[in-house]
């Protein structure tokens, strides 16, 4: 195997994939490097107890962009996903709701609490969907380089024009998104507590803040522009797990001659005059590119991996306050039986069972969530969403017994007080499994054994800084242009030939692809016009 490559990427992850991917089509020689025994980063199945497999880290899927699936011919090789049959569950301590299933039946889940919400209902999707159109529309485009000159300035008109053609009702609550906390947000539409509860949720996942923290509303969002089966707004199971995507990612990327090396951990992005030149592996070995692609998060890219002398002490400042940790701990628990609900009951399997089941009763419950975990390091009375995917594949789990995925908020990234999360890891577990069977009284004594991810966990193992699932806050300072830095958001660092891939980029989390997709096309741009300047007359 050579030394000496056009291009190489930084971590095995659905994005590094697919940038790979575009590259190699383009004519490049590839290796993609990966730290784990697994391609796929956070994106993986794994067995975790004999007989039982879940997706270890990302677990459910929507926000993957059409066009990659269709470019990467994910669906000739395995990929498939099956919707969910109504899309959330909400248990509360004397009731329930249901969110999603056939026409109709959302508004008439909200009438039973209260029917001008129900009325509200229809509007307010109608609304946020424009809205989130726009993320669609701009998904797989670069941000235009702030301080880039005429090209920045005419990337920056073409991608605001969209914005200017709203009607003015659309532009206000694109900004009332943008700048307003879940809560405010939805008092604006709602008036039951329920009801706001099952939007709210959104604006927590992998955030590590509360529904009354200013911006809060633009995560909610960003949690509704995917689609599943060419539906806006649905959420999915992979048939296989999420490793059954990132497998079928990189069977497209070998047929298109990528090299994809495991445990292969990358120490240092080697440097020569202000240029990429490759990297050096832990185990000493040099590689040798112009072009060096980091699907790691900004923080460990620029911490760890960059030496700082090769950057801008601006640069450096700003890189050193870049914001890290989602306040998610994840846990995967293998089941003997389905959990049975006191305010649903039954453990025969059932419609809410196949759905995303959310233990968040009130917008005060998620606030004050939030702020215990700012004050003891992790929730007295956390927020919970439970998956269980074998409900609807049985591949991943014995004839009779389930797997459940446990996302769960809120968790300081660094404990106060010194302390360790592999310290307090299992007896948080403990309190998490309690939190849900207080609400399904069988839960705790059906789990047959259980996988813990601390934030801690997430960072060791998939080099998630602060255990951040999305490589860095979502927040307004984060987003878009400014994501990771401003001046830096087109995917091209500070150092030439070198460039970011990852969720750290626009347009953020989640499993989109489109970081991979955007970051490539801006390496074949910068290469063509190279080519054409090295070859000119």
């Amino acid at each position: 195997m050579t030394n000496r490559y056009d291009a190489i990427i930084i971590g095995g992850g659905h994005n590094g994939l697919v940038c790979a991917f575009y590259l190699a089509k383009a004519g490049m020689k590839v290796r993609v490097l990966e730290r784990r025994h697994v391609v796929g980063g956070a994106a993986v199945t794994e067995e975790f107890h004999p007989g039982f497999r879940n997706s270890t880290a990302s677990y459910t899927v929507s926000l993957l962009r059409p066009k990659v699936i269709a470019d990467m011919r994910l669906h000739d090789r395995g990929f498939r996903i099956i919707e969910r049959t109504i899309s959330n569950f909400f248990p509360f301590p004397d009731t329930y709701l249901k969110l999603g299933g056939a026409p109709g039946r959302t508004e008439a889940e909200f009438a039973r609490f209260s029917q001008k919400d129900a009325e509200a209902y229809p509007k307010y999707d109608a609304a946020l969907e424009k809205v989130a159109q726009v993320l669609r529309d701009i998904a797989l485009q670069s941000p235009p380089n702030v301080g880039g000159g005429v090209r920045a300035l005419l990337a920056a008109a073409q991608q605001g024009w969209p914005l200017a053609k709203m009607d003015i009702a659309t532009q206000r609550d694109l900004l009332d998104i943008f700048v307003k906390s879940a809560r405010e947000f939805l008092d604006g539409w709602y008036e039951d507590d329920h009801v706001k509860s099952a939007f709210a949720f959104d604006a927590v996942v992998g955030n590590y803040a509360g529904v009354s923290t200013p911006g809060s509303a633009y995560v909610l969002l960003h949690h509704v522009f995917g689609e599943v089966n060419g539906k806006f707004g649905a959420w999915g199971h992979s048939v296989g797990g999420m490793g059954s995507i990132t497998q079928a990612m990189a069977r497209a990327c070998e047929d298109a001659g990528v090299e994809i090396s495991l445990e292969s951990p990358v120490a240092k992005v080697l440097v020569n005059n202000g240029k990429a030149a490759g990297v050096k592996l832990e185990d000493g070995e040099e590689l040798y590119a112009p072009i060096v692609a980091a699907n790691v998060g900004p923080a460990l890219l620029y911490r760890q991996m960059v030496d700082g002398s090769d950057l801008d002490e601006d640069f450096r400042r700003r890189i050193a306050n870049f914001k890290t940790g989602s306040g998610t701990f994840r846990m995967n628990v293998a089941l003997s039986e389905l959990p049975d609900f006191t305010v649903l009951p039954g453990k025969e399997r059932a419609e809410h069972h196949t759905a995303g089941i959310i233990i968040a009763p009130g917008m005060d419950y998620m606030d004050a969530a939030f702020d215990d975990a700012k004050k003891f390091g992790w929730s007295k009375k956390p927020i919970v969403e439970i998956k269980l995917p074998s409900t609807v594949d049985d591949s991943l789990a014995p004839k009779g017994a389930h797997v459940a995925s446990l996302f769960c908020q809120q968790f300081a990234p660094e404990l106060p007080d010194g302390q360790s999360w592999d310290d307090v890891r299992e007896q948080v577990a403990d309190h998490i499994i309690d939190t849900v069977t207080d609400h399904a009284p069988n839960f705790k004594a059906a789990v047959i054994a259980r996988q813990i991810h601390s934030p801690l966990d997430l960072e060791r193992k998939f080099g998630l800084i602060g255990g951040d699932i999305f490589h860095g806050h979502m927040s307004l300072d984060q987003l878009w242009a400014a994501r990771p830095v401003l001046g830096h958001g087109d995917y091209r660092s500070p150092i030439k030939g070198l460039y970011m891939c990852g969720s750290g980029t626009h347009p953020g989390g989640g499993v989109t692809g489109a970081p991979g997709h955007n970051a490539a096309h801006a390496i074949i741009r910068d290469r063509s016009v190279l080519w054409k300047m090295l070859h000119r007359g």
